[in-house]
């Protein structure tokens, strides 16, 4: 919520009428303040009417499709959290849309308090960007992002400056996917391959994880890219 009076505006877009009602009965019983449309135009129209806080957008609609949404909205500078809604085998839709600028995914069918996590985080996500936390936590796992420390169980852990760079990404993104292309661009200009990317978060995961086979702070989007865990 916003504040105790005004609930945060969620704009469900998708044009079956079924996933539409379940959404709408589930986030208005979390306090939710819930606009629909059906398709990408409506879409494109409430979000300027409406001025949403979030966006739960189908990528397979009619017309003008959920990537071109997100294209639209993101070319014009609009920058409300969007969660996107797609098929289980659409992992390149899933990659296109975060590329695009979309915040999140879940994958249909999903779960209601499935969803709520990813909205959650998606507004802690945003409204860290807006100022970030110099001191990140997560469990056993701590990163000073003035002191460039980085810490597991209390004891300094070394990291390379190319390690560092790509936790610092992480870190700034918690709890969000960011797809392979995303990060091999922030962190090394677009310069290598997803094979070298691979290689470094099995570094890093050797010096962060408890166990690095089974990691609970740096998790794999299979197909897609890396998500660190969010605070809890």
């Amino acid at each position: 919520m916003k504040s105790d009076s005004i609930p945060l505006r969620v704009l469900v877009v998708d044009d079956e009428p079924p996933i539409r009602r379940f959404l709408r009965t589930s986030l208005t019983a979390q306090g939710y303040d819930i606009v629909e449309a059906e398709d990408g135009t409506k879409a494109l129209e409430e979000v300027r009417r409406r001025s949403p806080d979030l966006l739960v957008l189908d990528l397979g609609l009619p017309g003008i499709d959920g990537l071109e949404v997100i294209r639209r909205l993101r070319g014009s500078g609009v920058t409300l959290p969007i969660i996107v809604l797609s098929s289980r085998v659409d992992e390149a839709g899933k990659v296109e849309a975060l590329d695009l600028g979309a915040d999140d995914y879940v994958t249909k069918p999903f779960g209601v308090e499935e969803l709520l996590a990813r909205i959650r985080t998606a507004m802690r996500h945003k409204l860290q960007q807006q100022g970030e936390r110099p001191l990140f936590r997560s469990g056993d796992l701590t990163v000073d992002l003035v002191r460039r420390i980085v810490t597991v169980r209390g004891e300094d852990v070394k990291l390379s400056p190319r390690e560092y760079d790509l936790l610092r990404l992480l870190v700034a993104h918690a709890g969000k996917v960011l797809t392979h292309r995303f990060i091999l661009k922030e962190v090394w200009g677009g310069e290598t391959d997803i094979q070298y990317l691979r290689i470094y978060i099995r570094q890093l995961r050797q010096k962060i994880e408890p166990d690095p086979e089974r990691p609970h702070h740096i998790l794999t989007e299979t197909g897609v890219g890396y998500r660190l865990r969010a605070p809890d």
